[in-house]
C-alpha cells in the first residue's frame, strides 16, 4: 500500500486509537522523507540552495549582524536513517537557520501595560497567545538588542518546561520581545513553514530519544547539531502546500469522527435511559431487547461498558432484572429476623446497641419498589459499621498485612503488595476493625465509594481509608455490595456531590444510606444474574480491547508499509510517535 492508497482508504483504520493524530504525524513523516509530493528534475538542487544560504550568512557576518559560525562536525552515516530523494541533501540545522536566545528580563520590570514579553507559557497550540503575557516599559524594551525583538511571522520554540520543543508562530501583528527560555528561529532563503515541519518531526524525535518523555531543557547546541533532510526550495513550497491540504483533511476526519462518536454516545445514553426508566414490564423488555440486539454496535468504548454495568446494577436494585416470585417470603419478614438476630447478638455482648435511626422520608426513597421489597437504612441491616486504624502503625518487613483503599478493587479485595505491621500491632488494629470473609469494604479515601466483598480467610488489618460493614447471617453481602455500587447509593453515601469536590466518606452518612431490600431468595437470584451479566461485560470489554489492539496493529502496519514498502506488525514507524 503506497501513501496515496493509505490516505484513500483511511476509513478502514480510522477507529484505531488516536488514528487521526497518527495520520497527522504520518503526513509530516512523509513530508520530511520526500514521499509526500513528486520531485521535479527542473528544481534547483538543495546543494545549490545551501551555497546561496552560506553566501548570505557570510554577508551578514561581514555586516556584524551576527558572529561567524564555528565549523560543524561532518555528518556521519549513522546519523542518517533513510535514503534521500535525488536533489535533497543532509544538513545540520545550523547550516540553514540562526537560533536567537531570549533575554533575561527582570521579573520586577514586568507590568500590565507596555511591550509584551513572550514566555514559554505564551506558546500555545502553535501560536503566540497574548492573553497571559506580561509587559515591560518602552524604555526597557528600547534598551535591548534587535535579536530580542520578535518580527511578524517569526518561529519560536520553547527551550524548557513542560512544553520543551513546542513551536509557535507570531501571528499577533503586535511588537513583541523574546524572554529567556524561548528561542527565535531565523531562516535563510527557505520556507519557515518547512523548518517548522523539521521541528515537529525529526527534532522532536531526537529530543524524546535523548530525554525520554520528560525534556527538562533544550539547548541551542542540540538544535544546531540536529541532522535534517534538506529539499530544493521549490519542493519545500510544494510540500508545505500539500501538508496544509492534508491537515485540513485531517480536520474534517476528526470532526466526522467526533460527530459519529457523539451520535453513538447519545444513542447509548438514550437506550440506557429507557432501560432505567421503563414505566412497565412490557416496555422494559422491549427496550432491553433493543439494547441487547444492538449491543456490539452500542458498546465500542470502555466508557460504554461502564455505563452498561451501572444500568445493570440500577435495574437489579429496582427489581427489574429478575422476575418476582409470589411464593418468596417478603422482605418485611426478613427484616424481622434480622432484628431478632441483632438483638440476640447484643444480649451476648457480640454487638453494641445501636442508636435509633431517623425515619425514611419520600426523598430517601428515590424510586418505587416491587410489592415484596422494603426500604431501610444500611445501619438497620448492619451488625457493624466502622473504619480502620487512624494512626499509622510502625511498618515491618513481614507480619500482618495492612491494607488501604488501593487494595479495594472492582474485582474484590486484593492482598497484592501490602505493607506489613507486627503481629502485635496488627491485633491491636483489629480490636476495633476486624475484617473477615463476607464483610463489605468501602473506600473512604482514594477512589471514594468503591466497594468490595472480602473473599479471603487470611487475617489482615485496615487503615482508616477503608470502612467496614458487617451483616448478620440473614443478609446477602453480595447483593448489598451491588446496591452500594450504584450511582444512587454513592450519592446517598456522599461519594458523589455534583460539581462539589468530595474528599472523603463519613461513617454517619454510610449508616444512614437507604437500601432497597428484596426477599432473601430474590437477593440470591439477583446476585446470580448480575454475576452472569458482569461476566458478559468483562467479555465485551476484552473484545473491545482486542478490537482496539487489532485496529492499532493494522494502522501501524499500513503506516510502516507506506513508509518502507513492507508491513511489520507491532513495530512503530520511526518519527511517527
Amino acid at each position: 500500500m503506497n501513501p496515496a492508497q493509505l490516505l484513500a482508504h483511511f476509513d478502514r483504520i480510522s477507529e484505531a486509537p488516536n488514528a487521526v493524530l497518527r495520520l497527522r504525524r504520518f503526513v509530516l513523516d512523509l513530508a520530511v522523507r520526500g514521499k509526500l509530493v513528486e520531485q521535479d528534475p527542473n528544481d534547483e538542487p538543495a546543494s545549490e540552495l545551501l551555497k546561496h544560504i552560506q553566501a548570505e550568512k557570510a554577508q551578514l557576518v561581514k555586516k556584524g549582524i551576527f558572529q561567524e559560525q564555528k565549523p560543524l562536525a561532518p555528518i556521519k552515516e549513522e546519523e542518517t536513517d533513510f535514503d534521500l530523494p535525488k536533489g535533497w541533501k543532509w544538513v545540520r540545522m545550523a547550516d540553514v537557520i540562526k537560533l536567537w536566545n531570549g533575554y533575561a528580563f527582570q521579573s520586577g520590570d514586568f507590568q500590565a501595560k507596555g511591550v509584551p514579553v513572550i514566555r514559554i507559557g505564551d506558546l500555545q497550540g502553535g501560536d503566540v497567545v497574548l492573553s497571559s503575557a506580561v509587559c515591560v516599559p518602552e524604555a526597557i524594551a528600547n534598551s535591548v538588542g534587535p535579536e530580542v525583538w520578535i518580527p511578524p511571522g517569526a518561529l519560536l520554540i520553547a527551550m524548557s518546561g513542560a512544553t520543551t520543543g513546542k513551536v509557535a508562530i507570531n501571528r499577533t501583528g503586535v511588537r513583541l520581545l523574546l524572554n529567556q527560555r524561548v528561542g527565535r528561529i531565523e531562516v535563510f532563503l527557505m520556507s519557515i513553514d518547512f523548518i517548522r515541519i523539521f521541528l515537529d518531526t525529526i527534532v522532536a524525535r531526537n529530543l524524546s530519544i535523548s530525554f525520554g518523555t520528560a525534556i527538562p531543557n533544550l539547548s541551542a547546541k542540540q538544535i544546531n547539531e540536529t541532522v535534517v533532510p534538506f529539499p530544493p526550495l521549490a519542493e519545500q513550497h510544494r510540500i508545505v502546500a500539500k501538508v496544509d491540504e492534508l491537515m485540513a483533511l485531517c480536520d474534517r476526519l476528526e470532526a466526522a469522527q467526533a460527530k459519529k462518536e457523539n451520535r453513538r454516545d447519545r444513542l447509548v445514553a438514550a437506550s440506557l435511559n429507557r432501560l432505567n426508566n421503563g414505566t412497565d414490564a412490557q416496555s422494559f423488555f422491549e427496550h432491553a431487547r433493543f439494547h441487547l440486539s444492538h449491543l456490539p454496535r452500542l458498546t465500542t468504548r470502555p466508557a460504554h461498558i461502564q455505563q452498561l454495568r451501572q444500568t445493570l446494577l440500577n435495574l437489579a436494585v429496582r427489581g427489574q432484572l429478575v422476575h418476582q416470585d409470589p411464593n418468596d417470603e417478603p422482605a418485611s419478614e426478613l427484616l424481622k429476623r434480622i432484628q431478632a438476630e441483632k438483638t440476640h447478638l447484643i444480649k451476648e455482648g457480640k454487638m453494641k446497641p445501636q442508636q435509633p435511626l431517623p425515619d425514611l422520608s419520600d426523598e430517601d426513597r428515590p424510586f418505587s419498589l416491587p410489592k415484596s421489597w422494603a426500604w431501610v437504612r444500611l445501619d438497620y441491616l448492619a451488625e457493624k459499621i466502622t473504619d480502620g486504624e487512624h494512626l499509622s502503625p510502625q511498618k515491618t518487613a513481614t507480619g500482618m498485612p495492612l491494607l488501604t483503599a488501593t487494595h479495594v478493587t472492582a474485582k474484590g479485595v486484593t492482598l497484592n503488595n501490602p505493607q506489613f505491621v507486627s503481629i502485635e500491632d496488627g491485633h491491636k488494629c483489629r480490636q476495633r476493625c476486624d475484617p473477615r470473609r463476607g464483610d463489605i469494604l468501602i473506600c473512604s479515601r482514594g477512589t471514594i465509594g468503591r466497594c468490595a466483598v472480602v473473599n479471603t480467610d487470611e487475617t489482615f488489618c485496615l487503615m482508616g481509608s477503608v470502612i467496614l460493614v458487617r451483616f448478620p447471617e440473614q443478609c446477602t453481602p453480595a447483593y448489598i455490595n451491588y446496591f452500594l455500587s450504584t450511582d444512587r447509593a454513592q450519592l446517598q453515601m456522599g461519594g458523589m456531590s455534583g460539581a462539589t469536590a468530595v474528599h472523603a466518606l463519613y461513617l454517619k452518612d454510610i449508616r444512614l444510606c437507604p437500601v432497597a431490600v428484596p426477599p432473601l431468595a430474590e437477593q440470591h437470584r439477583i446476585v446470580a444474574k448480575v454475576d452472569e451479566l458482569m461476566t458478559l461485560c468483562d467479555e465485551l470489554g476484552a473484545r473491545i480491547s482486542n478490537t482496539t489492539a487489532a485496529r492499532r496493529q493494522l494502522l501501524e502496519a499500513n503506516l510502516h508499509e507506506a513508509l518502507f514498502g513492507r508491513p511489520e506488525l507491532n513495530q512503530e514507524a520511526p518519527h511517527a510517535r
